[in-house]
C-alpha cells in the first residue's frame, strides 16, 4: 500500500521558524514533525510513499532519503493551488493498490489496522467545535455511509470535520475525478479541493464509511504546536541524567544535547546539539544547536542556532537569531 503526504506548503503561520525550515521539519519532541509521521506509516508496514513537495524542496527530500528506506517518489507542487491539485500532480503514482493520505502537518494517534482492511473508502473524522475551516461530513442515516461532502461552509450542516486521513479503495476513480475537476476548472475558495472530487466520487457511486480520530494533532501554529509537543513527550518521554539539573518529566532531551545547572520540564524538548545553562525551561522547545543561557522561558520556541540569554519570557524566536535580556 502506498502513502500520499502533501508538505508543499509554506507554513506562514510559524514564522519566523519557517523562514529557513519547511514546517515538516520543524522538531516536535525530539524529531521533525514528518518524522513522527513517517515513523507511524513505516510501523504500519507501509514500504511506498508519494511525498509532494513544494517550499525548500531539498530539505524535504535529503531528511527522507537520510533517514528512511521507503521507496519514494516526489511530486513537486510549484504553485498551492490547493490539496486538490497537490494529489492531481502525483496521480501518475497510484496503482490499483489502496492509497492512504495523510496530511503533513498532522500528527495522528488512531490504530489503522481495521481501516486498512476495510472493503470501503473511508474519511477520518472528529467532531469538533467550529468545523468552518474543515471538510465538513453530512451521513446518510440510512445506510451509515457519508451522504454529502462540504468544503469549509460558512454554515456547516454538522459538527463532523474531516481531519486529514483518507483511506482510499479505487485510487484510478480518485485520479479521474480529480481530472475532472481540475480540467474543469471547478474551484471552492479558489483551490482546487480533494474534498470536491471525493463528492464526484460519490456522486459517482462510490462509498465512503468513516472512522473516529480522537487522537488528532495540528503542527500549524506555535501554539498547536507545543500542544503537539505535550501530547507526545506524555507517550514517550524520554530523559537522561545532566550536570547539576533538575529533570521534571515528561522531557526530550538528546543525547548529544548539553544541559547544565537548570531546571527543565516538564513538556521541555532539548533538540541536538542544544544548550541549555543556568536556566528553567518548560513547556517549549529548544531546536538543534540552540543555547539557552540564564534564561526562564515558558511556552515558547526557541530555532535552530539562535541564542537566548537574560530573564523571564516568552518568546518565538527563529533559527540563527540573538536575543539578550541581560542587563548591561
Amino acid at each position: 500500500m502506498r502513502a500520499i503526504i502533501p508538505v508543499a506548503g509554506v507554513g506562514s503561520r510559524l514564522r519566523p521558524h519557517t523562514y529557513t525550515l519547511p514546517k515538516v521539519l520543524l522538531n516536535v519532541a525530539g524529531k521533525p514533525i514528518l518524522g513522527h509521521i513517517l515513523d507511524e506509516l513505516v510501523q504500519q508496514g507501509f514500504e511506498e510513499a508519494t511525498i509532494i513537495t513544494g517550499y525548500m524542496k531539498e530539505l524535504v527530500e535529503d531528511y527522507v532519503k537520510t533517514n528512511y528506506s521507503l521507496k519514494c517518489d516526489f511530486v513537486e507542487q510549484s504553485e498551492l493551488k490547493g490539496l486538490g491539485h497537490a494529489l492531481w500532480l502525483a496521480r501518475h503514482t497510484f496503482t490499483a493498490e489502496p492509497i492512504f493520505i495523510i496530511l503533513g502537518d498532522t500528527i495522528f494517534d488512531v490504530a489503522l489496522e481495521n481501516v486498512l482492511k476495510s472493503e470501503h473508502s473511508s474519511l477520518g473524522v472528529q467532531t469538533v467545535e467550529d468545523p468552518r475551516r474543515f471538510g465538513v461530513v453530512e451521513m446518510n442515516d440510512n445506510t451509515n455511509f457519508v451522504a454529502k461532502l462540504v468544503e469549509k461552509p460558512e454554515v456547516p450542516p454538522t459538527n463532523l470535520a474531516i481531519v486529514g486521513l483518507y483511506f482510499i479503495r479505487k485510487p484510478y476513480l480518485l485520479a479521474e475525478c480529480l481530472d475532472y475537476i481540475v480540467t474543469s476548472d471547478i474551484r471552492t475558495r479558489d483551490e482546487y479541493q480533494l474534498t470536491d472530487a471525493l463528492q464526484r466520487m460519490i456522486d459517482q457511486g462510490e462509498q465512503f464509511t468513516t472512522f473516529p480520530v480522537e487522537g488528532w494533532y495540528d503542527c500549524g501554529k506555535p501554539e498547536t504546536m507545543l500542544a503537539t509537543n505535550r501530547y507526545l513527550l506524555e507517550r514517550k518521554p524520554h530523559s537522561r541524567e545532566c550536570t547539576d539539573t533538575i529533570v521534571i518529566p515528561p522531557v526530550y532531551i538528546s543525547p548529544s544535547a548539553v544541559v547544565e545547572r537548570s531546571v527543565v520540564g516538564p513538556y521541555a524538548t532539548i533538540a541536538e546539539g542544544a544548550m541549555v545553562l543556568n536556566s528553567i525551561v518548560r513547556d517549549s522547545i529548544i531546536s538543534d544547536y540552540a543555547t539557552v543561557d540564564q534564561s526562564m522561558l515558558d511556552r515558547s520556541i526557541v530555532g535552530n542556532n539562535a541564542q537566548v540569554r537574560g530573564n523571564f519570557r516568552r518568546i518565538n524566536v527563529g533559527d540563527s537569531s540573538e536575543v539578550d535580556f541581560s542587563t548591561p
